[in-house]
């Protein structure tokens, strides 16, 4: 079980998803994350993607990628744990984005509405 933290955004969902799932993007949406790798060098994650994220205080951590569809969806596990889930679903005006946080970690939706609203500054800067 999750719980679900979204916000409508008037882009288009391809440019939505690429924010998503390109890690060089992370830092500029995430107010979690500082940095992130992947593992094979790549740009983007993708299906059992693996790599690190940099946390506050600047803690590089192991992640990989648990669930991939493309365009859709995605989530991961940190360090181990079950953590965020991320859907992109286009609308009539736009996209719907939607972090998935565990039932666990509510108060980490703060987190997820800014990143929400980042995420829309940004796709409005494409």
């Amino acid at each position: 079980m999750s719980l679900p933290f979204s916000r409508r955004v008037l882009a288009p969902a391809p440019v939505l998803w690429d924010l998503l799932t390109t890690v060089e993007a992370w830092p500029h949406w995430g107010p979690s994350v500082l940095g992130a790798r992947l593992d094979d060098g790549s740009a983007r994650i993708g299906p059992g993607s693996t790599g690190q994220v940099r946390v506050p205080p600047g803690v590089w951590i192991p992640f990989r990628v648990t669930s991939y569809e493309e365009g859709v969806s995605w989530s991961w596990s940190v360090a181990g744990v079950p953590a965020t889930g991320h859907t992109v679903a286009t609308t009539r005006k736009g996209c719907r984005v939607t972090f998935h946080v565990p039932w666990w970690a509510p108060a980490y939706g703060v987190v997820c509405l800014a990143a929400l609203v980042r995420l829309e500054r940004l796709a409005a800067e494409d």
